[in-house]
C-alpha cells in the first residue's frame, strides 16, 4: 500500500496477460487496445505500454489530445482516435501519424485541408450500420467514396481502415449490422477505396460473434479484466484494479442511529462504525448507497447508508477494526475481494462505468 489514505492500484501485467488470451480469442492479424477515458481509468500510458507488451499491435482513443499523450510519452505505434469536432484543428494529430476515424464528407474535407504534398492523411472509414452514433449512413456512402477516391488519386489520403460498431444487443442484431458493413466495403471497393484493415468487434463482438472479426478486433474493457460477457468469465481474464482506502475513524456507536445524509440507513443494535474516505467525488457510485460491497481485514461488509461526496460508512456490526486498516471496494474476487461487476450490479449500471469513472484524488500506485 502507498502513503496516502485512498488508492487505485494497478497491475499493468494483468493487462498484459489479459491482452495475450484475447489475441488467443480473436485470432485476427491485429489487435487493437483502447486506452480512451485515461485507460479506462487505469492510465493510459500504463495501460498502453501494458497492452503493446502482452501482443497488441494497435492502441485506440477517443479524443485527439488522448492519442497526442502517447506520443508525448514515447509511444510510436499506431494509434487511431475516432472524435473530433467541426473547426478542431488536426495538424498536431497528422503531424503526429495519427489515424483518425472519419464519419462524414465535412470531417474529411477538415483533414484533408491540414494535409502537406507527399503526406497522406491516414484514414479510417465510420460505417453506421445500425448503432446509430457516428460514422456515415448509408444514404452518404456514394458521394463520399467518390470524394475519398478522388483524394487517394491525389495522395492526399490513405485509407487504412474501414470499421463499425456493434450495438451488442443480440448476436442476431450484430449479424444483421454486420451484413450491413460488407455492403459499405463492397461499395467502397467498388469506387477503389479498399481498406488494408477491416475492422468491427470490440470486447462484446470479439467474444460472442467471433464471424465479424475480421482483421482486428478493438477490445477495451475486457483488456483491463471486465469479464462483459459469460464467455470472459472462464477464460482467466484477471482485474487490473484494486480500489482501496484506509479507515480513518472507527466508534462505537448506539443502536437506531442514523447514518448519513436523510438518515437512508439505521443502525438495528449497539455496533461498530468504520468511516472510509472515498466518495463519488472520487467516482464512486452514489446509487450504490447502501449496497456496494467492501472487505475490511477478511470480512465483507456493505456501504451503509449514503455514499457522500468524500466518504462512506460501514456498519460493522460487532467485529472490529482498526483505524489505518485497508478497506477493499474492488479488485480480484479470487483475492477475495469484491469486483466491479458487482459494484455495477449494485448501482444499477455496468462496470466499465465504475472502473473509468474513478478519479483524480485516486492516487494511482503502479504494482510491480
Amino acid at each position: 500500500m502507498s502513503g496516502a489514505m485512498r488508492e487505485a492500484l494497478i497491475r499493468p501485467g494483468a493487462i498484459s496477460a489479459n491482452v495475450e488470451i484475447l489475441r488467443k480469442i480473436s485470432g485476427t492479424p491485429h489487435m487493437l487496445i483502447v486506452v480512451k477515458a485515461g485507460g479506462y481509468g487505469h492510465g493510459a500510458v500504463t495501460a498502453a505500454r501494458a497492452a503493446l507488451a502482452g501482443g497488441a499491435d494497435w492502441l485506440g482513443t477517443a479524443d485527439i489530445h488522448e492519442a497526442l499523450e502517447l506520443r508525448e510519452a514515447g509511444i510510436s505505434a499506431p494509434v487511431l482516435a475516432w472524435l473530433f469536432g467541426p473547426g478542431e484543428d488536426l495538424t498536431g494529430a497528422y503531424e503526429a501519424g495519427i489515424d483518425l476515424g472519419v464519419s462524414s464528407i465535412a470531417q474529411l474535407e477538415q483533414l484533408l485541408s491540414v494535409v502537406s504534398a507527399g503526406k497522406p492523411a491516414r484514414i479510417h472509414v465510420k460505417i453506421d450500420s445500425g448503432l446509430g452514433r457516428n460514422g456515415l449512413d448509408p444514404r452518404d456512402w456514394d458521394d463520399f467514396f467518390v470524394r475519398l477516391a478522388l483524394a487517394q488519386q491525389a495522395n492526399e489520403a490513405r485509407t487504412i481502415g474501414i470499421f463499425t460498431h456493434l450495438s451488442g444487443t443480440s448476436i442476431a442484431a450484430d449479424a444483421s449490422q454486420g451484413q450491413v458493413y460488407d455492403q459499405a466495403v463492397a461499395l467502397a471497393a467498388e469506387h477503389g477505396v479498399v481498406p488494408e484493415i477491416r475492422h468491427v468487434a470490440s470486447s462484446i463482438g470479439t467474444s460472442d460473434s467471433p464471424a465479424l472479426a475480421h482483421d482486428m478486433v478493438r477490445v477495451g474493457a475486457a483488456a483491463y479484466g471486465v469479464p462483459v460477457t459469460e464467455r470472459y468469465e472462464s477464460v482467466g481474464l484477471r482485474p487490473a484494479m484494486r480500489l482501496s482506502a484506509q479507515v480513518i475513524l472507527v466508534k462505537r456507536v448506539a443502536a437506531g442511529l442514523g447514518i448519513g445524509y436523510g438518515h437512508t440507513y439505521r443502525t438495528e443494535n449497539e455496533t461498530n462504525l468504520a468511516l472510509v474516505p472515498l466518495g463519488y467525488a472520487d467516482g464512486i457510485a452514489r446509487h450504490a448507497s447502501s449496497a456496494g460491497p467492501v472487505v475490511i481485514e477478511g470480512n465483507r461488509f456493505s456501504v451503509s447508508g449514503r455514499i457522500s461526496m468524500d466518504q462512506f460508512s460501514v456498519d460493522l456490526g460487532q467485529a472490529t477494526a482498526k483505524e489505518g486498516q485497508w478497506c477493499v471496494l474492488w479488485g480480484d474476487p479470487r483475492d477475495g475481494e469484491p469486483s466491479a461487476t458487482e459494484w455495477a450490479q449494485a448501482a444499477g449500471t455496468i462496470a466499465y462505468e465504475i472502473v473509468t469513472r474513478v478519479g483524480p484524488r485516486v492516487p494511482r500506485v503502479i504494482a510491480l
